[in-house]
């Protein structure tokens, strides 16, 4: 009788008792963890760190405060739980990313930002055909961007910025058809940036800090930040023209010439272009009166931009900060840049053109907190008004430009 009230108690507890081993992580999947630990210097892995609550003692799905960084699937069914995401902290890990990696074939998720990872980026990283992240910022991974990468359709974010990666932009990346973010910014790529169009989801498009070369490319029009800046691009800029949804441009450090035209200091939610440091020659600004802009920041720096200075900047009613320097503008500063920087701007920096005249009566009176220079002109600039600070050009030098600037 005793043995049969064991019995019935031992069926009892198999039925309610939870199964640890069929609700256990897949063991390929714990097999790659541990790859993945054992490719980090352990000297790296601090007390504090992610790494340091991997406990391979206790179940990587289950575990209760062990393998942060770690998430998993959890089924109803009585099956083995499958990790989903890894976002390792930036505690500075030192090592290699294990092919095993590709064994983590549920995997929707990979961060490892700002961290020593080293190497190239394994292969096997590509047949995680489930991944909508992929973010390895930060590191020194090395190597090209494979063609490899083009099978991971399920992806809506690259992100391999500030490594040392090489070699060229994929053609066919642009047949991720579902990619919202790519930034590839301040790596070693050279090359053409190949026709874009295709990603017609793109929202954020990185690029800067590169060796890339030739004209713009065909780019989506669902972008809302666009960053070309140092590199060696080329040719006139109205492709962009079609970029309506643009917040933030910025195509500074390149050798882009021609026209900055109207349509993208009127696009609707721009907020912030930086066009510095090309071989632009004129900046078209019409009048936005009674038109909504959000336009906050101008930077037009180091260009070869002629003629007066754009009136028409005063119509913009949300515009902070003005950045004109080291241009070839003449002529008399307006009275309503006095007005401006009396009511609402906060810097203008004017130095180093041909600009001639006195002063507005109005800056004068600006604050102390107003942040600018108007020094290298050919000014009349009282040492008292704050933006009046260094030396000015003799007015021969000025006189002699704007002569050299009507002949041409």
């Amino acid at each position: 009788m005793a043995s049969s009230s064991l019995l019935l108690i031992s069926l009892f507890t198999l039925l309610v008792a939870p199964s640890s081993v069929l609700s256990a992580t897949l063991r390929s999947d714990i097999q790659a963890l541990e790859s993945i630990i054992r490719s980090i210097d352990p000297s790296s892995i601090s007390p504090s760190s992610y790494l340091s609550t991997w406990d391979f003692s206790e179940d990587p799905c289950e575990g209760s405060g062990t393998f942060l960084g770690v998430m998993c699937s959890f089924t109803l069914e009585n099956t083995t739980s499958r990790v989903t995401e890894i976002y390792l902290d930036d505690d500075g890990y030192d090592g290699f990313l294990s092919e095993a990696i590709g064994n983590l074939t549920e995997l929707t998720a990979l961060s490892l930002n700002n961290n020593r990872f080293r190497g190239p980026i394994p292969e096997t990283v590509f047949q995680l055909r489930k991944l909508t992240k992929l973010s390895l910022s930060g590191n020194f991974f090395t190597g090209d961007i494979t063609p490899g990468i083009t099978k991971l359709k399920e992806l809506k974010t690259i992100d391999l910025s500030k490594n040392s990666i090489a070699g060229e932009i994929p053609p066919r990346i642009s047949g991720l058809r579902s990619l919202t973010h790519l930034i590839l910014s301040n790596n070693h790529i050279d090359g053409r940036i190949p026709a874009l169009n295709g990603l017609w989801k793109l929202q954020v498009l990185e690029l800067g800090n590169n060796h890339l070369f030739g004209m713009l490319p065909k780019l989506p029009t669902s972008l809302k930040t666009l960053s070309l800046c140092y590199n060696s691009l080329a040719g006139r800029i109205s492709p962009l023209h079609r970029l309506k949804h643009l917040v933030s441009l910025d195509v500074s450090q390149n050798r882009f010439s021609g026209t900055i035209g109207h349509e993208i200091l009127t696009f609707p939610e721009i907020s912030r272009i930086n066009v510095s440091f090309n071989q632009f020659i004129s900046i078209e600004v019409i009048p936005v009166i009674g038109m909504e802009t959000h336009l906050l920041i101008l930077d037009a720096e180091g260009n070869h931009l002629q003629g007066p200075l754009p009136l028409n900047l005063a119509t913009y009613g949300n515009l902070k900060d003005i950045n004109l320097r080291s241009n070839m503008f003449s002529g008399d500063i307006p009275r309503i840049y006095g007005k401006r920087l009396e009511n609402s701007w906060r810097s203008l920096y004017l130095e180093n053109n041909y600009l001639t005249g006195t002063l507005p009566e109005e800056f004068k009176r600006i604050s102390k907190q107003i942040r600018g220079s108007l020094s290298n002109n050919c000014l009349q600039c009282p040492k008292n008004v704050t933006i009046c600070q260094g030396v000015q050009k003799p007015k021969s030098q000025c006189t002699n430009a704007m002569q050299e600037e009507g002949l041409e």
